[in-house]
């Protein structure tokens, strides 16, 4: 099994694909219902989960009508949270980038795979960790363990302990190749605190940390802990923070094998939402149909 390049909406479905027998299982409803905007069906759930890149966001900028959407449904009284793969960037980081594209999220609604990550690192034993991430002033939140930023040097891969795959600006296929030849020569815990392998961005779909992260599986044997979407701990703790009854949840996303496949694991409603992520221009039918991925409500923006 290989992750061939997954950059534009046909390869990255494809990826998916691969990697699937990777992911949890689930139950879908035998067919998914088109609806017009999220208006037409939240009054049937307690809580809504909204992915936010492809939903909310398309890189730095809001996608049409998003933050009116929201806006719509507070006053409705219906409580919102958002559940995001964004491992990259530290929360203080996340909340101004909502609030400067115009959505009024408060810290506890927001849920990232990096506190998904953090929670899993305060469980874990010790260890010496090399990061994949560019290292951004002021981000503090990784500091309390014992951690090494991955650069361009085989000895920074060689003495860590154990890898934690958060950001991918910045990596290059060099730093991959490194990465590979250590594990291959030294297996060592590597934990993905983001397992998306693409995310919509202005320019396009970019690489995530989890298409390499499976990329390392193929290549150095290694078996990862992947932390994040379609995986449940983040779910667990966006219910830890609001509990509700799975069946009156609703998970709204843009890629079936992280949003729409991780929800129905956990037994929530789903929606998918087609227009600006990453089934963009895709036949969105035939992708449910050939995954087996089927939501239960379909919509073009929220």
């Amino acid at each position: 099994m290989s992750v061939l390049t997954a950059t534009d909406p046909a390869r990255a479905f494809e990826a998916y694909q691969r990697v699937r027998p990777r992911l949890p299982e689930a139950r879908f409803p035998q067919r998914c219902h088109a609806v017009g905007n999220l208006g037409e069906i939240a009054a049937e759930f307690d809580l809504i989960l909204l992915d936010a890149y492809g939903v909310l966001n398309v890189g730095e900028t809001p996608i049409p009508g998003a933050a009116k959407r929201i806006a719509n449904l507070r006053e409705q009284g219906k409580p919102l949270m958002v559940v995001s793969n964004s491992a990259g960037y530290p929360k203080r980081r996340m909340m101004h980038r909502y609030a400067k594209l115009g959505f009024d999220f408060s810290p506890a609604e927001v849920v990232t795979s990096r506190e998904a990550l953090l929670a899993e690192l305060a469980t874990a034993p010790p260890r010496r960790w090399g990061v994949m991430l560019t290292q951004e002033p002021g981000d503090d939140e990784l500091l309390a363990h014992d951690i090494v930023y991955l650069g361009d040097f085989r000895e920074e891969y060689d003495r860590a302990e154990g890898f934690l795959l958060i950001g991918a600006d910045g990596w290059t296929e060099a730093r991959q190749a490194l990465l590979t030849a250590s594990l291959r020569a030294h297996p060592r815990p590597v934990c993905i605190g983001n397992p998306d392998l693409v995310a919509p961005r202005e320019g396009g779909l970019t690489q995530e940390p989890g298409y390499f992260a499976h990329r390392l599986v193929d290549e150095a044997g290694v078996t990862p802990e992947f932390v994040g979407k379609p995986f449940p701990g983040i779910f667990d703790l966006a219910l830890a923070r609001l509990a509700s009854k799975p069946s009156r949840v609703l998970m709204v996303g843009d890629t079936l094998h992280t949003d729409i496949l991780g929800g129905a694991h956990m037994g929530f409603a789903t929606a998918l939402v087609t227009a600006d992520g990453s089934l963009s221009g895709l036949d969105v039918g035939e992708a449910i149909e050939t995954s087996g991925i089927v939501p239960d409500f379909v919509m073009h923006r929220i």
